[in-house]
């Protein structure tokens, strides 16, 4: 297996995990105390928002490395 297809990999287990991670963490601190709706609908923003800044990340390492920044 190559190294980029390797690095891909990690990548997206990181990406999956942390976003598991992130929607976890909503439902801790917000269920219960709201209704199960509104919880559900945290988790989405939340989760799309983790999605956009890993997406962020991962452009500004392509940059990075093709030597732009």
């Amino acid at each position: 297996m190559s190294k980029a297809v390797q690095e891909i990999l990690i990548y997206v287990v990181v990406a999956i995990s942390s976003l598991l991670v992130l929607g976890y963490a909503v439902h801790m601190l917000v269920g219960g105390l709201v209704s199960p709706e509104t919880e559900q609908l945290l988790i989405t923003v939340t989760c799309i928002v983790g999605i956009i800044a890993i997406g962020w990340m991962f452009w500004d390492v392509l940059q990075r490395r093709k030597g732009i920044k």
